[in-house]
């Protein structure tokens, strides 16, 4: 299953890593993955593969919450379907 993580706040040393590490633990993939940092706010979008974690997609969603929450930034995920359908026109 593919879905889509969306990281914004403010820039700091560690966000990538913090993020990364926790996807790596959980067996989730990154296809892909687009940053930049614009007027010193960090944004960050990846395209991850979910179908290898043994958490469901509540429990990843909190857990990637509890990351954000203590790094002071914002972290979501969307089911891939659900994204796509937000961004058509």
């Amino acid at each position: 299953m593919k879905a889509f993580i969306t990281v914004i706040g403010k820039d700091k040393v560690g966000i990538i890593a913090a993020v990364s590490g926790l996807l790596a633990d959980n067996n989730i993939n990154i296809e892909d993955i687009s940053q930049t940092v614009m007027q010193g706010t960090f944004t960050m979008i990846m395209a991850v593969d979910i179908s290898g974690t043994e958490l469901n997609f509540e429990e990843l969603s909190a857990e990637l919450g509890k990351a954000g929450d203590k790094l002071g930034i914002e972290i979501a995920i969307r089911h891939e379907d659900i994204f796509n359908a937000m961004h058509t026109v």
